[in-house]
């Protein structure tokens, strides 16, 4: 038995066929909504993660039953035609697309993902405009988008979204200020119209059986799956991982009010003290007018350039950004996708048979 999961008896262990574990009639009660809406035998999303959530990861994540979901980022419309395609020759289950909304040619991208049969498309980096809203519906997609705040739940919801992702801080990469317990007990009251996931510092069954009895359609989770069998990271980046605590994963630091960093949370290492240093320089460079304004500004967003491209495909920890949420502080082995949803099923099962319940004071 996995040493981080409790000893199972018969009443609660997961009953294993072909398809993956079958649910417990709570459980799968509980999932039921996110379930139907993913199409999924599980309620769980594979996080976006950029060069990390391509077509191995997102489609082992769709043959153990969740729901993969393919990281966009950058890509031109060609290339995303081509992984969506390459996705489907691995995968017959459903799996979404990840798109910024600030790429400049959304429109195509959403276009690609239409043509392509794609469900679901998950809107992504802002509020999403009326007219990628309807396209995205029209072409008889699913979708999805993130809520950092209430207000802006309520706003997506009358905007057109079937779907809700609210991801606390606690998350990798790009994040918003706020924790995921508190998005939780704020919005997930509020927001009954549409099924909304939850994401941010999520790697245990146990706990993702709380949101869920709180209102949560399903679980979304990044870190966990970056460090599988099945995702493509390098070997050092995984191992960066698994020797990894909560505090060492902080977001980005701003120095300068003057020149904004939008926090990227993520392990540090000598790029992010070096990223400290360039700032510094940079401002005072600017103070000196050696520099202007907008030259301050670009050299401060362009010094990330290529950073967790060189981390996840090229294995440079020291130097790229290594992306990951607090979490990581929990994942201490690589494990094949299929072995991490059965672990957060068991440990899901485990406690709503009532084996995690502290006895009253």
């Amino acid at each position: 038995m996995p040493p981080d999961l409790p000893v199972l008896d018969a009443a609660v262990t997961p009953v294993l066929n072909e398809a993956g574990p079958a649910l417990s009639p709570a459980l799968a009660s509980l999932c039921s909504r996110g379930a139907a809406f993913l199409g999924t035998r599980y309620a769980i999303m594979g996080g976006a993660m950029s060069w990390v959530s391509e077509r191995n990861l997102v489609s082992a994540i769709s043959n153990a039953g969740g729901f993969g979901v393919i990281a966009c980022g950058s890509m031109p419309p060609a290339l995303l035609e081509q992984e969506i395609a390459a996705t489907q020759a691995l995968t017959d289950k459903p799996f979404g697309v990840n798109l910024i909304t600030m790429h400049p040619a959304l429109d195509d991208l959403i276009a690609v993902c239409i043509r392509a049969g794609v469900g679901h498309v998950v809107l992504a980096g802002g509020v999403p405009s009326g007219g990628a809203v309807r396209t995205v519906k029209d072409g008889g997609a699913r979708l999805i988008c993130f809520a950092p705040a209430l207000v802006l739940a309520k706003r997506l919801v009358r905007l057109g979204a079937d779907a809700l992702v609210i991801e606390g801080s606690e998350a990798g990469g790009h994040i918003g200020p706020v924790s995921l317990m508190v998005l939780a007990q704020e919005i997930l009251p509020e927001i009954t119209q549409v099924p909304v996931f939850v994401a941010g510092g999520l790697c245990r069954g146990d706990a993702i059986v709380g949101l869920l009895q709180m209102g949560a359609a399903g679980a979304q989770l990044g870190t966990l799956f970056a460090a599988t069998h099945e995702s493509i990271a390098h070997p050092r980046f995984k191992k960066a991982f698994f020797g990894a605590n909560a505090r060492d994963a902080l977001p980005s630091v701003q120095l300068d009010e003057r020149f904004p960093v939008i926090p990227v949370r993520g392990l540090v290492n000598a790029g992010t003290r070096r990223f400290m240093a360039h700032q510094a320089d940079t401002s005072r460079r600017f103070q000196a007018g050696e520099t202007t304004r907008e030259e301050a500004q670009l050299s401060i967003e362009h010094f990330w350039a290529g950073a967790l491209r060189r981390a996840v495909i090229d294995g440079d920890i020291d130097e790229g950004s290594v992306m990951a949420g607090q979490s990581v502080g929990l994942v201490r082995e690589e494990l094949p996708v299929a072995e991490v949803i059965a672990r957060l099923l068991a440990q899901a099962e485990f406690v709503l048979a009532g084996h995690g319940q502290r006895n009253a004071v």
